[in-house]
Formats: structure tokens, C-alpha cells, sequence
């Protein structure tokens, strides 16, 4: 029997205890990521990290690790995101998610995040990046809104998209559209 594979699942953790979540797969070596921004703390006048996205975490285990941990741990408040057309969990592609981690780990202030809702990126053109600091990066170079030029977005399907610092036309190459590859 083939050993299972770890995969990063998209995963929900109710009432906003995403650093308690956080704190017990680190217990268990479990690795996991929380999409953060720095934030105001109005009360207190500083700075603070906060997860983008409120009960969003992203964990990175074999299936039955993930399931061993809840089962074992009790934690009812750790739940698998689920696709609303499939009915199947949400599972991230590798390397879509080590770029997504690439581009949102530093907490880049002129970072936009949004809802898979709130884009129509059909509209965009998928390119990669060619050169400068985001090279290698793939994503859709589209106009979002709030920012005053197109951008490169990274979205992680039904989950959730990040606009990234603008990118320079010159500094794109833009690839064949996914449909033409599966012709």
C-alpha cells in the first residue's frame, strides 16, 4: 500500500482562535500558515499581527495525521473548508501554496487581500514574473480594486487571493491559458 502524501489543506478554526490552532499543530510539528497583515491596535496605539482572513489556516500534514491530531486532541474547533460545487475538502496544489506563503510571509503593507467572491479574474491575463524581486511568480496580472494600477494576483481557489505590489509590464511573460494545455 502506497504511503499517503501530505497536502495543505485549507482548514477553519471556529470563534477566532487561529493562534491557539496555530500554537497546538507547532506542539505536534505540524507544519501550518496564517496569511497575517499588520494592523493599528486602536486601545493601545501599536502595531499588531492579525490573520487577513478571521479562522483561516492552512495545514500541511498526510490526511491521517491531521485526522489522528483532531481525533486524539479533541479539537472540535479545527475543521476541514469544504468546495460547495464538489462537496470534497479544499486541497492546495504544492507549489501554488509555497508561492502564496513566498509572497504573503514578509506582511508587505501593500499587500490586497480578497475574497475569491470579490475578483473576476477571468478577465486578467496568467503570467509570470521574468525579473526583479518577484521572479519566478505566477499568477493574474489584472486592475484591482484599490490599487491604482494592474497587479499580479495569487489566488488559492475558493479560499482566498492576493494582490501583489505592482509589477512592471516589461518584467512579465505571459503563458498560455490553462484550457489550451488541455486541449
Amino acid at each position: 500500500m502506497k504511503e499517503e502524501d501530505s497536502v495543505w489543506f485549507a482548514m477553519r478554526v471556529t470563534y477566532r482562535r487561529e493562534f491557539l490552532a496555530k500554537k497546538l499543530l507547532d506542539d505536534e510539528g505540524i507544519e501550518n500558515y496564517i496569511p497575517k497583515k499588520w494592523v493599528i491596535d486602536s486601545s493601545k496605539r501599536k502595531k499588531k499581527l492579525v490573520p487577513v482572513i478571521r479562522n483561516l489556516i492552512f495545514v500541511y500534514a498526510r490526511p491521517s495525521v491531521i485526522q489522528n491530531f483532531k481525533t486524539w486532541s479533541g479539537i472540535t474547533f479545527l475543521q476541514y473548508m469544504v468546495d460547495k460545487r464538489s462537496g470534497k475538502k479544499i486541497i492546495v496544489p504544492e507549489d501554488q501554496m509555497r508561492q502564496f506563503i513566498a509572497a504573503t510571509a514578509d506582511y508587505d503593507e501593500s499587500l490586497l487581500f480578497f475574497k475569491p467572491e470579490e475578483l473576476n479574474l477571468s478577465k486578467g491575463t496568467r503570467v509570470r514574473v521574468k525579473a526583479g524581486p518577484m521572479e519566478g511568480r505566477e499568477g493574474i496580472f489584472i486592475k484591482v480594486k484599490g490599487a491604482r494600477d494592474r497587479r499580479l494576483v495569487i489566488q488559492i481557489e475558493g479560499v482566498i487571493a492576493v494582490a501583489l505590489a505592482s509589477v512592471h509590464p516589461d518584467l512579465i511573460q505571459v503563458l498560455p491559458d490553462r484550457n489550451e494545455n488541455e486541449l
